[in-house]
């Protein structure tokens, strides 16, 4: 089964975005649980909980099927003392937020080294960050985002992602989101039929098909390993309608979270139906 959705809004409070995905006829969705843009957002109360959980149930979405994403403030690789602080106390905040809404996933960009630390040191505090979460949390998984590597930002390369992986202390915890138009941005030919099974395969070898937990399923506006982040519509990009038929047909992605963040929302009932009626019968 596949679980196609996108990332809605949560305008009037969290518990209208599973009423926002439904309206769009996705079967998954992702939202922010708070701000998105602020180190820290306003407390949930009791009746935002029991009413977004009441919505869930409702639209039938299982907390398998919702990726909520942290806000983008936070780099967990900061080379800035007071930067790190704040961006692990806020990446605490959101997934306690989770906790509280029974949601089982936080999705997350790993992090960045602003050219001030190599590489490598930049993944080892991200990994650090994340294991100091998940030591004061429980029920929710840490979920590290496939990037561009635009600027300074890391996760472009999979050998990132299993870096962090790594050492990460507790794996039951951890997983993967890939981001087609990032990775195709980064260097990953998904567009063609030989690059898609490269792809795929190297993430196997590199990182292990166990971590992948959710797709960010979005058409790139740039060329093959541009290494910049701009996402197009469904079919209007460089990755073209052949990936997407792959992809919808491709086991390899059920049951999980498939999102769109495509940049019309006004097309999102429309991208959704198109993407299922491509699924062969």
């Amino acid at each position: 089964m596949k679980y196609i959705g996108a990332h809605v809004s949560t305008a009037g409070g969290v518990a209208n975005a599973p009423l926002e995905a439904v309206a769009i006829g996705a079967r998954s969705f992702a939202l922010f649980t708070g701000s998105s843009n602020r180190w820290t957002s306003k407390a949930l109360t009791d009746g935002d909980i029991e009413q977004f959980r009441y919505n869930c149930e409702a639209g039938s979405f299982k907390p398998s099927q919702i990726l909520p994403h942290d806000n983008f403030l936070i780099n967990l690789g900061s080379p800035d003392a007071q930067k790190l602080h704040l961006s692990r106390k806020s990446f605490l905040d959101e997934m306690r937020r989770c906790e509280q809404l029974g949601l089982t996933m936080l999705n997350f960009h790993p992090g960045s080294h602003v050219n001030e630390i190599s590489e490598d040191e930049c993944l080892d505090l991200i990994a650090e960050s994340i294991n100091l979460t998940l030591d004061q949390t429980s029920g929710v998984m840490a979920v590290i985002e496939s990037t561009a590597g635009q600027g300074s930002n890391l996760g472009h390369r999979f050998e990132h992602l299993a870096h962090i992986i790594d050492k990460v202390d507790d794996k039951s915890r951890v997983g993967v989101c890939v981001d087609t138009c990032h990775s195709f941005s980064a260097g990953y030919d998904l567009a063609t039929e030989a690059g898609y099974e490269a792809t795929w395969k190297a993430f196997d070898e590199i990182i292990g098909k166990d971590y992948l937990k959710a797709i960010h399923l979005n058409d790139d506006l740039r060329k093959l390993g541009s290494r910049i982040d701009r996402h197009a519509e469904i079919g209007k990009g460089t990755l073209g309608m052949d990936f997407f038929k792959r992809f919808v047909n491709d086991a390899r992605f059920d049951n999980m979270p498939i999102i769109l963040e495509t940049p019309n929302p006004a097309r999102w009932p429309e991208e959704i139906k198109m993407l299922y009626q491509l699924i062969d019968d």
